[in-house]
This record gives structure tokens, C-alpha cells and sequence, in this order.
């Protein structure tokens, strides 16, 4: 069972026992998140698609750690200018590990197997 999701302006297609890279949320490492925007379901059966999101379905997770991304360099040089600017910047992210899919209360979490 795999579901889609939205957080920080992006779609992640997850599963339960996955890590993803999200930006960045309030927490300590170790705090449980819910994702409460879910746009698809899948399961065994025909897969359910939200308008724009699935009513009843989230999906949780916990905060493995914040982290940062890597080091964006932007340089600007003007020929013949004596012009130059150089700017960095490295983005704040966490990494979530998905614990389960709840639909309608029901978890579907981590060591289970497919539900019926």
C-alpha cells in the first residue's frame, strides 16, 4: 500500500517504512508528524483519488533529524564590468521516516501485511 502526498509545495509518493526528504518542519528528532493532505490511495484493490484530497486519510510519520541541503553557489559576472557577486545558500530540511497510512481511522503501519 503506497499513498501520495503534499507537504511544502511538493508531491511524495510514500510507503509505510519509508525516509523522505521534506522542507523543513517544526520538531525535534523523534516528534510524530501527520500528513493530512493526501491526494492518492493504493492498495490492493482499484486505487482512490481525492478532490483534491482523500477525506479520513493521513498519513504519520516521525522526525529522523533537520538536516540541511547542499551548498547552491550563484555567481553573476558582467564581462568587462569589473562586476562579480557571488551568493550561497543551503536550504533547511527534514527527513521524516513514514510509520503507517491511516484510511477511515484503519492503520496500515510498518511489519503488517497487505490489507484486505
Amino acid at each position: 500500500m503506497f499513498a501520495v502526498i503534499k507537504t511544502g509545495g511538493k508531491q511524495y509518493s510514500v510507503a509505510a517504512g519509508d525516509t523522505i526528504t521534506v522542507m523543513t518542519l517544526s520538531g525535534e528528532p523523534g516528534d510524530a508528524v501527520a500528513f493530512d493532505h493526501v491526494l492518492m490511495l493504493s492498495g490492493d484493490g482499484e486505487p482512490a483519488f481525492g478532490t483534491p484530497f482523500i477525506e479520513g486519510a493521513s498519513v504519520a510519520g516521525q522526525i529522523v533529524e533537520q538536516t540541511r541541503g547542499p551548498k547552491a553557489i550563484s555567481f553573476k559576472k558582467r564581462r568587462r564590468q569589473n562586476s562579480k557577486r557571488k551568493r550561497g545558500h543551503r536550504q533547511d530540511l527534514t527527513q521524516v521516516r513514514i510509520t503507517g497510512l491511516l484510511t477511515d481511522g484503519v492503520e496500515s503501519s510498518v511489519g503488517t501485511g497487505p490489507s484486505a
